[in-house]
């Protein structure tokens, strides 16, 4: 199996070409990505915890689904696939904002991304992939900003960033 492919951009979010995802993630090169977020009625937001094996940041909390647009397909394919094949479910999503973030990791590689955040509206229980998901919970927006001040190390590195600028947008 081919290994999956990221469009690399510049600042301005025009393709620049493509590389392979491991290749620009050691390498640190910017790139195309997407983060949603899923809320119910209550006001909560879904996160997932990642699943034990993924390569980086395994165990760690984060937000509903993320990853790579793949060449031809918009942001919001992009944003729904995912959420299918990670969450098990189907919902509309909308582009919030997008920005450019870099976050290095402990195992050499970097995240460099200029990330889309889209958010979508859920009330059902997910049926979570466990090859991407170890577990899941709702959460209020307020008090995921109070846990991620008191144990940073429960959250993924860009999860940290975009919560921010996310939980900024909503209120």
């Amino acid at each position: 199996m081919e290994e999956e492919r990221v469009i690399l951009v510049n600042k301005s979010d025009e393709d620049v070409g493509t590389m392979p995802k491991m290749e620009a993630h050691e390498k640190g090169v910017l790139h195309r990505a997407f983060s949603v977020f899923i809320m119910n009625g209550k006001g909560e937001a879904m996160l997932q915890q990642r699943a034990a094996a993924k390569y980086h940041s395994p165990l760690l909390w984060t937000n509903t689904c993320c990853s790579h647009q793949r060449i031809g397909e918009s942001n919001l394919q992009a944003g729904k696939r995912r959420l299918l094949e990670e969450m098990g479910f189907e919902t509309e999503l909308e582009e919030l904002f997008s920005f450019i973030y870099k976050a290095p990791f402990d195992n050499g590689l970097t995240e460099h991304e200029l990330d889309h955040v889209m958010m979508g509206d859920y009330e059902g229980e997910p049926k979570v992939n466990p090859d991407e998901v170890a577990d899941w919970k709702w959460m209020k927006p307020v008090d995921i900003k109070e846990d991620i001040s008191k144990s940073p190390e429960k959250y993924t590195a860009w999860f940290k960033i975009i919560f921010q600028r996310f939980y900024d947008h909503i209120n």
